[in-house]
């Protein structure tokens, strides 16, 4: 069987995460910022949006203890999707804009 996860999905969850382990630690986005060498600029938009380089996200992970959970998460194969077909259809829906031309 084939596991496939959708990447925006991933990063939701990612985000979710660390965001729950630094707030049950008692850590502000500063002080996470500040202990990681991660820019709160940086460590902000990950939060809101998922996004991070490689080398910012793992750095936060250290600062949260939870680098080797991460790791060996990573070896976990358990997803829901099992074909193509089902990534596509999970994709959201964002309707498309479209301008006058004039």
């Amino acid at each position: 069987m084939i596991v496939l996860y959708s990447v925006s999905k991933v990063q939701g969850q990612l985000r979710e995460q660390v965001k729950a382990i630094r707030v049950s630690q008692g850590l502000t986005q500063a002080g996470l910022a500040n202990r990681s060498g991660v820019p709160l600029p940086t460590l902000r938009k990950y939060e809101q949006t998922g996004r991070i380089s490689l080398e910012s996200f793992l750095k936060i992970l250290m600062v949260l203890g939870c680098l080797e959970t991460f790791v060996q998460a990573l070896k976990d194969h358990s997803g829901h999707f099992e074909s193509i077909d089902d990534v596509l259809n999970d994709r959201p829906n964002k309707p498309r804009k479209r301008g006058w031309r004039r």
